[in-house]
């Protein structure tokens, strides 16, 4: 191979990199919190509350997998209360709620008793959504959006004021605009909305990869519920492959600019829980390329990460990898 990356970077791929910490994780909001509704305060009421609250916490730290078909699952839920850390009864605009914390390592440990190796929690799915007239939809008026997908372990979060971003560039997956999200949201995930007339049309972006669809529906709320479904579905296809073993397999990452893009690549690798082992085969101009064994299939992996917002998306074909990421370099959208 023709080795044309920087000086610094050839160091680290002939010496390796003998001690790398983890990127600092960063979310929008700890997967291990819920917000249920309740009709009242009684005990019968607040053990169900707590049952459907795990529920959606297990399917989020199973990466969104669908467990309810698994042998204990059902137990699991009867035993929802001991794994409680915290709850507060609230007063919302929809009625009584129910605001439920779990004990993280109790729940990770329950998902593993029931036989699930996790690819890791999905980040959140930023939602840019917009009216027929250009306008903003608020979070308020997307609650039913948001609590479908909840509801089948997927988070969502909302642009700030001062987070707003192109929508034409996002459905074009600009990486500079991607590159912002990831560093402001923390997610590869965007979902850009259009409301006309009843009907709606939809653009999921994951990890630079672009779907399409639209729907109809009588009312908003069900527009938007039909919508978290959709987004779940595509999701739970793209992100939520399990592998049957240990898989090896060869990646390919360019637009390494540097020895500390190099190490920060190895760092995000090793902290991803489906990843057992990383080896540096080789380097070509701004590229490496990686032997990585994983709990998925590369295909699977390459996807997860570029949806992790980890500043990685989904790159072009190269030769002699089963899979590509292109690593991205943090930019005002």
């Amino acid at each position: 191979m023709t080795m044309r990356l920087p000086r610094l970077l050839i160091v680290f791929l002939l010496l390796g990199v003998a001690a790398l910490s983890p990127l600092r994780a960063q979310t929008a909001g700890s997967p291990y919190s819920v917000t249920v509704p309740v009709t009242d305060t009684t005990d019968a009421q607040r053990d169900q509350a707590f049952a459907t609250a795990l529920g959606q916490v297990m399917t989020r730290v199973a990466g969104g997998q669908d467990l309810r078909s698994n042998p204990g699952y059902a137990e699991a839920l009867g035993s929802a209360s001991s794994l409680v850390q915290k709850f507060q009864y609230q007063r919302a605009a929809t009625g009584l709620v129910l605001e439920v914390d779990f004990a993280p390592s109790s729940v990770r440990r329950l998902v593993a008793k029931l036989g699930v190796a996790s690819a890791g929690i999905k980040p959140p799915v930023l939602l840019l959504v917009q009216r027929a007239d250009g306008s903003m939809v608020d979070q308020a008026a997307l609650a039913s959006l948001a609590s479908t997908a909840a509801a089948r372990g997927t988070n969502v979060v909302y642009p700030t004021p001062s987070g707003q971003f192109d929508a034409a560039k996002v459905a074009a997956a600009d990486p500079a605009t991607l590159a912002a999200i990831n560093q402001q949201y923390h997610t590869g995930l965007v979902l850009l909305g259009k409301l006309h007339d009843g009907a709606a049309d939809w653009t999921l972006i994951s990890g630079g990869q672009v779907q399409h669809w639209n729907n109809q529906a009588a009312t908003d709320d069900a527009l938007l519920a039909a919508a978290g479904n959709g987004l779940v579905d595509r999701l739970g296809k793209q992100l939520n492959v399990i592998g049957a073993g240990a898989s090896v397999g060869k990646l390919w990452v360019n637009g390494l600019d540097s020895a500390a893009d190099y190490a920060n690549l190895l760092a995000t690798l090793n902290a991803d829980p489906s990843v057992q082992h990383v080896t540096t085969l080789g380097a070509q101009n701004d590229g490496v390329l990686l032997e990585v064994k994983a709990s998925v299939p590369m295909e699977a992996l390459a996807a997860n990460l570029a949806a992790g917002g980890r500043l990685l998306l989904q790159g072009e074909p190269h030769a002699g990898a089963d899979a590509n990421l292109r690593w991205l370099h943090g930019s005002s959208p």
